[in-house]
């Protein structure tokens, strides 16, 4: 049609993208500095045992979406498979959801980044750092996919070398291999248990659970490339067999380090446990390298969070669920429109960093948290349903290329632990609010879907599979 805007996008991504950008989400500000704040709160042993529960619950989500991308490779995967195997409604709230996840992680992001540079000009206001960064992230999602795919792969390699070393560095300095202040003998792993398993009792585990969520939160991404992705049937499943190996040398690796080395009380939000470590071993800028290192995380997190916003902005568009004016392309296949209004996210750095960084953005994890945790329950609910869907017209397993194993064990398991995670913050008075305010928007969403259908009850844009330029 004449008048029918451009809104193809580019399969531009290979395998090695798709593996570093759903590293790139997952490892940004929940490791290096949320990851204090869970120490603090649950303890040593009681911060390992959240995020070795987080990991499972990750890898059994990972699991579902990989058998529904796999089989429909389709940007903005999630609230697409939503819709079709649970309801149009459902499938606009996720969207909805995905998009509001990832803005407010955008803003946390940036106003992390901001403090971030506070440790080397201290009297330098927190916005203008944030609004650089801003410009930055913009321009690398605005050049191409190809651009922001290999600005992330760079970003994320750098991140995952420094995990890598500080893993070595703290491990020898654990065993008294090199020498830590405060320390005439090896550390071991005393601090983990001096104070008893749960020093503030085992109620810590389940409230830190959604900030535990938080900083897993981005391992889904994988979903989302996949209609950008090259060969999504040979590299989606590459990349989700290796999650649950990732996750537990990243972040649980980590952890216990952090936990040996520092006692649990000093952990907190107002600076990375990583610098606090590598100054305590004393390596001579170590603590400046490990900042650049965090802020190149920080930064990945929110390239990576701006591209998923933008994309589910595009597929909602694309869906016929908002004007496809939104899922406009330009001839580098990039939707502006959506990205723009992706960016006005951000916003929320500036407002965090005047009002109180270290508060404000605590309660941005949370409500972030809780977001993604209903998205992965909607993941769960729709493998569950498309297997179903998948045998009654006629088709049998085998065809699948990839299979969630143990149907609909997995499915079901990811469902309810993703739910009790996420019911389970009404035990903490800090992040009880998120429950509160998350319930009505929830329904405000399912409300103006269905006003909408009643006022516009036909879709206004493709509802095919993704148009994509193979």
């Amino acid at each position: 049609m004449k008048n029918q805007p451009h809104v193809s996008l580019e399969r531009k991504m290979e395998s090695r993208h798709l593996l570093m950008i759903s590293l790139g989400g997952v490892i940004g500000t929940g490791l290096f500095l949320s990851s204090g704040y869970t120490i603090h709160e649950a303890g040593p042993i009681g911060t390992i045992l959240a995020y070795g529960i987080g990991a499972v619950i990750v890898y059994l989500v990972m699991l579902c979406l990989g058998e529904l991308s796999v089989a429909m490779p389709q940007t903005g995967s999630f609230h697409v498979y939503a819709d079709k195997f649970i309801g149009p409604g459902t499938g606009f709230t996720v969207a909805i959801l995905y998009w509001l996840t990832w803005t407010v992680a955008l803003g946390s992001e940036f106003t992390a980044a901001g403090l971030m540079m506070r440790t080397w000009l201290p009297n330098s206001p927190t916005w203008i750092w944030s609004l650089l960064f801003m410009i930055i992230i913009f321009t690398s999602n605005a050049l191409s996919v190809r651009f922001f795919a290999e600005t992330e792969f760079w970003f994320s390699s750098i991140k995952v070398v420094a995990i890598i070393l500080f893993i070595i560095l703290g491990g020898l300095a654990i065993f008294g291999v090199i020498p830590i202040k405060g320390y005439s003998h090896a550390p071991l792993f005393h601090n983990l248990v001096k104070d008893g398993l749960f020093p503030n009792g085992f109620k810590g585990v389940f409230t830190t659970m959604l900030t535990v969520n938080f900083a897993f939160s981005g391992t889904e991404l994988i979903g989302v490339t996949a209609g950008e992705a090259k060969d999504p049937a040979k590299n989606i499943p590459k990349a989700i067999h290796t999650t649950l190996f990732r996750l537990i040398i990243f972040f649980i690796g980590s952890i216990t380090v952090m936990a040996a080395l520092i006692p649990w009380q000093k952990a907190g939000v107002n600076q990375s446990p990583f610098v606090l470590v590598f100054n305590s071993i004393g390596l001579p800028f170590a603590g400046d390298l490990m900042n650049f290192v965090v802020l190149t995380a920080i930064l990945s997190a929110a390239n990576s969070g701006l591209y998923a916003s933008t994309r589910m902005l595009w597929s909602l568009a694309h869906e016929g669920m908002i004007p496809l004016k939104y899922a406009k392309t330009n001839s580098r296949g990039v939707p502006m429109i959506a990205l723009s209004l992706s960016m006005l996210g951000g916003i929320l750095a500036l407002v965090s960093s005047v009002v109180a960084a270290s508060t404000v953005y605590l309660v941005l994890v949370s409500i972030s948290g809780l977001a993604v945790v209903i998205v992965w329950m909607a993941i769960a609910y729709s493998e569950i349903n498309f297997r179903k869907a998948w045998l009654k017209a006629g088709h049998t397993t085998d065809e699948l290329t990839f299979k969630t194993p143990w149907y609909p064990l997995i499915p079901w398991a990811a469902f309810i632990l993703s739910l009790l995670s996420c019911v389970l913050i009404v035990f903490d008075p800090t992040q009880r609010p998120a429950l509160f305010y998350m319930i009505p928007f929830l329904i405000l969403c399912y409300v103006v879907y269905y006003v909408k259908i009643k006022v516009h009850p036909t879709k206004t844009g493709p509802t095919n599979d993704c148009q994509n330029r193979q």
